[in-house]
């Protein structure tokens, strides 16, 4: 590591200090870097950086940029219309994949990274750093001992990830580091474009919203009558389910298992579930005031990037839309003359899982173009030649199962699940398991390999480390989620360095965005890019797309809430007319 850091003729540390209201973009109030090779430092206010057209730092392959948490000063540049770093390392990134799995006393930002480390804060502490936050987050003039205050704040950080570096740098695998730091340049990007929404809708959203919630709940539950106003009965729900002969789980204490995950598992078999669970799901989740929209219409958040232990983005569910209830994404709406694609990979953990393990039965099933079916077919559950027309049942079955293996699902869980009895569960999992023998193997040797160096790492090197008890479920399941995490994030950064305009990344999706008459043409090649992406993680082994294109006037709709999404129309309707 140290011979690699060695190459560069310059490292500069940079930070920046922004003022940023929610769903808007940044402005740069003032930035301080210092190139730890020369040790020189550079202090700029406002009215400096605005008549800069490039950085007073380079940008080659031959000099580092360094920061914590990059893509906020990225999102920086872009703001002043500077060119990005060719060699980003973010130390953020680094301390998440090094301590991903781990407890964290003190949190993920730079002074928890330096208190984890043993290093002195310096000049500031948590204390300090919170005021200086809320002084540049109030905006307005600043006078000049104002100024000198924020720059020294600012330099304060500079120091700190100065000081970081060296400790760090031994347990940085950096080639795969610059990885990550390439895909904070993209996070910085995406997180610029934002999503477009239908503000007039959301504005009438926002302001009736106590009043649709009521006659929500009314509306919906005309079908069910297990509310008392706001209020959901436990009691009546039972009355309800053993009225129409659905069998619900429950815990140990004899409880209705009342959480998401059990209404969603049962809503998959009977389907009358469903307006239930979204109802639900929305009086939980949705706050129509904390969506995150600028005064151009584009929903923006902070991605959170590495923020889970699998690497994935994890951006605030209340401020991002695809956070909300499936319904409420159909307030995304593309400009006039513009239109937006959501583009994501096809059974995107089931070819990983086939890719990795080498399993050629399993690669079969993923190229059929139908896994879930033939698995059935391969495990003698359906003819050859049986579609999902002619056998939806069995595929269903055979879904949940290849679906729950990837999570560890027992036998118990899995015929729960389905609503069968435990042999039923029991049988599936052995016809997976004899179906399948590569990939066990592969997925047994992970898990001994996780407990024999508590660790397991992904295909560019985000890691998870094993703790005293860990959920050996979640360890199987790693390797799938995080070299999903990988690829997506290749992907991200391959199309916007191609100038392709992403809104939005969404687990295994990316939402783009392009002119109407452009947008088939741009969907083609971000499906080439994803391919790309999919073939370098899993070694040449490609995954397919889908792509839903949707022009103005048109809105995107997801499925699952086309009809809560109707009803809140029509209830928005009778409330303005």
């Amino acid at each position: 590591m140290m011979n690699e850091i060695a190459d560069y003729s310059q490292i500069w540390a940079v930070d920046f200090e922004f003022h940023q209201m929610p769903g808007e973009r940044p402005t740069p109030v003032c930035l301080v870097a210092k190139d730890l090779l020369s040790g020189q430092v550079i202090r700029m206010w406002q009215d400096e950086l605005l008549v800069r057209s490039e950085p007073p730092y380079p940008l080659a392959s031959d000099s580092l940029f360094v920061a914590y948490f990059a893509s906020a000063e990225l999102g920086c540049h872009i703001a002043l219309g500077w060119p990005m770093p060719a060699r980003i390392l973010d130390l953020y990134a680094e301390f998440r994949c090094l301590t991903s799995g781990l407890p964290v006393l003190y949190g993920h930002g730079l002074l928890g990274a330096l208190v984890h480390h043993g290093l002195p804060l310096g000049g500031s502490d948590f204390a300090q750093k919170d005021r200086m936050r809320e002084r540049i987050s109030q905006g307005g003039a600043y006078s000049d001992n104002e100024r000198e205050a924020v720059l020294d704040y600012c330099q304060s950080d500079v120091e700190a990830v100065a000081r970081l570096l060296p400790a760090m740098l031994p347990k940085i695998d950096l080639p795969r580091a610059l990885v990550r730091g390439r895909y904070m340049a993209a996070v910085a990007r995406m997180e610029w474009t934002g999503i477009p929404m239908d503000v007039e809708t959301l504005g009438q959203l926002r302001a009736d919203w106590e009043s649709i919630r009521t006659r929500l709940i009314e509306r919906v539950d005309r079908n069910y009558g297990v509310y008392e106003g706001r209020v959901f009965k436990a009691d009546r729900w039972d009355d309800w389910l053993k009225k129409n002969n659905i069998i619900w789980p429950r815990l140990a204490s004899g409880a209705l298992a009342l959480d998401d995950e059990t209404f969603k598992g049962v809503a998959l078999k009977y389907p009358v579930i469903a307006p239930m669970r979204e109802l639900r799901k929305t009086l939980s989740q949705l706050r129509p005031h904390a969506l995150a929209v600028g005064s151009d219409g584009r929903n923006r958040y902070r991605l959170s990037p590495f923020a889970s232990k699998t690497g994935r983005n994890q951006p605030s569910s209340s401020k991002f839309i695809f956070g909300q209830p499936a319904w409420t994404r159909s307030l995304i709406k593309p400009a006039v003359g513009s239109a937006i694609a959501y583009v994501d990979y096809s059974q995107q953990e089931f070819g990983i899982a086939a890719a990795l393990s080498g399993d050629t039965t399993m690669q079969e099933a993923y190229l059929s173009g139908d896994p879930y079916l033939q698995f059935a077919v391969q495990a003698g559950a359906a003819p050859p030649g049986a579609t999902a027309e002619t056998h939806g049942a069995v595929r269903e079955q055979f879904k949940v199962c290849s679906l729950g293996v990837q999570y560890g699902m027992s036998a118990g869980s899995l015929a729960r699940k389905l609503g069968r009895k435990l042999e039923s569960g029991t049988e599936l999992l052995r016809l997976h398991r004899e179906t399948y023998p590569a990939y066990w193997k592969w997925s047994d040797a992970a898990q001994d390999y996780a407990e024999l160096h508590r660790k397991l790492t992904s295909v560019l090197g985000w890691s998870i480390h094993l703790t005293q008890n860990p959920n050996y479920r979640s360890i199987r399941n790693f390797p799938l989620q995080a070299n999903g995490a990988e690829m997506l994030r290749l992907a991200c950064c391959l199309t916007v360095e191609r100038g392709i305009q992403v809104a939005a990344p969404i687990h295994d999706a990316l939402l783009i965005e392009a002119p109407d008459g452009e947008i088939d043409q741009v969907v083609t090649e971000t499906q080439r890019i994803m391919r790309e992406a999919a073939e370098f993680v899993l070694d040449g082994f490609a995954l397919r797309t889908d792509a839903a294109i949707i022009r103005n006037p048109d809105r995107y709709m997801d499925k699952r809430g086309e009809a809560m999404w109707r009803l809140a129309s029509e209830l928005m309707g009778e409330i303005d007319g």
